[in-house]
């Protein structure tokens, strides 16, 4: 008895020859183009006012004739990018759940839709492709995720990964919600939770999961049954994934495992590391397509070069994104990964927030490589890197950069005058040092990650 390939993807599809994905991906792509010109709000107004129609986005290179969107258009009007559900077939127009995206600058969570298809398609995804991942059906994950005053997508899409592959899953529930029902726990909770329940894998924001592993150190929690890390929602550097691996050991974990994953709740799917430094995985490629794009001018470019991210939904009924900036720089390649041989289009180089690089005192400044050094750095519970206005009531007052730390017990008194030099010496800029307690840089029961990088400055 022979088993029919399904239309909608190739058997291991993370190692097949680059011609037969893109095939697919062209497939695909005219389907998914065709749907937005009948039934999505933003992309069937983009095309018409562009003079494109369907026949005219055949390939990925005719993909390029459509601008790119942003952030800016989608918080506009969210509902502009679902999908209408009048005339879609079956379970594609079904709603399954509404999740939403943060990080906006109005605070208001956007909300993105998931179908019935669309949910179906991502536990298909990660039941097949879980040897990337590393989950097994033997592990019990610990969901670390806050839980919110809305359904945040990594917290419920956790849940739904387990679900695909089989293993078990506790929530630590911390965060904050905005409600009368005191639903939510502590920290020090989850700390325990993870101990009674023997869970194996810790998956989360890596600054909280770096925060449970210092209370368990500091508890003298028993964390011999966790053997991996998996961190997403924010970047990770080597450092400190080297931390976690130190505090793993400390703790006499079964395994120091660390799994980097980078993704998006408008993606609906990450892009995951096979092993440190090898880039991020497309681990579906037969639901998303990757694009490095010129942000000024939309022009698509080169594997090497660097530009903003872009994706484009192929296989997806509720939110749909086309061609959509995600706000990271970086570059992406098309050859096959020298690590493990899979040849999906991988994340290159290590994104970028486009707010890591700043002026300040008229020179451009890449904070993230001062973040990268205090991540390095023993010693630190906590830190934030601040750009600020000497004088915040004058609108042209000098900048001035802070330093807001959080030592270890007992580094107070000596840390100050090494963190001025070691800023002085990436940045050029003497910083001003504020030390505080490791709660008023992130609060581990807030719904938000923690923000490393401010600016403070009046737009001028």
């Amino acid at each position: 008895m022979t088993t029919e390939t399904p239309s909608f993807t190739l058997p291991d599809i993370l190692r097949q020859p680059k011609a037969e994905v893109e095939a697919l991906q062209d497939r695909l792509l005219q389907t998914m183009v065709q749907r937005c010109y009948d039934h999505h709000p933003y992309y069937s107004k983009l095309m018409r006012a562009e003079g494109l129609k369907p026949d005219h986005i055949r390939t990925r290179a005719d993909l390029e004739r459509l601008p790119p969107s942003s952030k800016k258009e989608f918080l506009a009007d969210p509902e502009a990018f679902r999908l209408r559900p009048d005339g879609l077939p079956g379970n594609e127009g079904i709603l399954w759940k509404v999740i939403y995206t943060t990080g906006t600058t109005t605070g208001k969570p956007a909300p993105i839709f998931v179908t019935a298809h669309d949910h179906f398609a991502y536990m298909f995804a990660f039941q097949d492709r879980r040897e990337l991942v590393g989950l097994t059906d033997a592990d019990r994950v610990a969901n670390l995720f806050p839980m919110t005053g809305f359904p945040m997508g990594a917290f419920s899409r956790a849940a739904d990964e387990a679900g695909a592959i089989g293993a078990a899953i506790m929530f630590g529930n911390t965060g904050r919600t905005d409600s009368m029902f005191p639903v939510n726990r502590s920290l020090d909770s989850a700390v325990v939770a993870i101990a009674r329940h023997r869970a194996t894998v810790l998956w989360g924001v890596a600054g909280f999961v770096r925060r449970i592993l210092i209370r368990a150190q500091e508890t003298g929690a028993d964390f011999s049954s966790v053997r991996m890390v998996m961190t997403t929602g924010e970047a990770s550097s080597p450092a400190m994934r080297e931390d976690f691996r130190e505090r793993m050991r400390n703790l006499n974990c079964a395994d120091t495992q660390i799994v980097n994953r980078y993704g998006s709740t408008e993606q609906g799917g990450t892009m995951i590391e096979c092993c440190e430094g090898s880039g991020f995985h497309s681990a579906l490629p037969d639901q998303l397509y990757h694009e490095v794009v010129d942000d000024e001018t939309g022009k698509r470019l080169a594997d090497g070069e660097s530009g903003m991210l872009a994706f484009s939904h192929l296989n997806r009924r509720g939110t749909v994104f086309l061609r959509y900036k995600m706000g990271d720089v970086g570059s992406l390649t098309h050859d096959s990964c020298p690590h493990c041989g899979r040849t999906s289009v991988r994340l290159s180089s290590k994104p970028t927030r486009t707010g890591d690089i700043v002026k300040i005192r008229g020179a451009l400044v890449n904070l993230g490589n001062l973040k990268e050094e205090f991540d390095r750095m023993n010693g630190i519970d906590e830190y934030q890197i601040v750009v600020a206005s000497e004088n915040p009531s004058d609108p042209f007052s000098m900048d001035e950069l802070v330093i807001r730390l959080a030592p270890a017990q007992g580094r107070a008194s000596d840390m100050s005058d090494v963190m001025v030099e070691e800023v002085k010496r990436l940045t050029n800029l003497r910083p001003r040092i504020e030390i505080v307690e490791r709660d008023k840089i992130y609060d581990p029961t807030s719904p938000a990650k923690p923000k490393r990088i401010v600016d403070q400055r009046l737009a001028r």
